[in-house]
């Protein structure tokens, strides 16, 4: 036969629950965010590539050479605007893992060994100088 849990034993488990699902809404929010730098990163790196094959590319007549420093200089404006949505990214990233530590602190978790491991949030970018 199957005891009759208490009001006490109901309560206690709900609140369980409850924390559960609100460490598990903040842990999806840091990973989402970090998911959505590494996006940004990789779309940051294929400009690097296109600024190196413009920076390969041979010096062959003078027009040319212009046309090469205008597009070189439109890809290196266009991955400092990306680094900076980027930096902007990071920053919400770190919020939202700040947000998850103090959760967890307050739930009573003092470790977060393995937060850490999890949630490895990228370094901030630099901006490119005009090149």
């Amino acid at each position: 036969m199957k005891e009759k849990k208490t009001v006490d034993e109901i309560l206690r488990e709900e609140f369980f629950k409850e924390r559960a699902v609100v460490l598990g809404r903040t842990g999806e929010s840091v990973a989402r965010a970090i998911d959505q730098l590494q996006r940004l990163g990789r779309i940051i790196e294929q400009y690097h590539n296109e600024l190196q094959r413009l920076d390969q590319a041979p010096p062959e007549a003078d027009p040319e050479r212009r046309e090469a420093g205008a597009a070189k200089e439109r890809v290196v404006n266009e991955i400092n605007v990306k680094i900076s949505q980027y930096n902007q990214l990071w920053d919400h990233a770190q919020l939202r893992y700040y947000y998850l530590v103090v959760t967890r602190e307050a739930m009573g978790l003092r470790s977060h060994h393995r937060v850490e491991e999890i949630y490895r949030i990228p370094p901030r970018k630099k901006q490119l100088s005009g090149e």
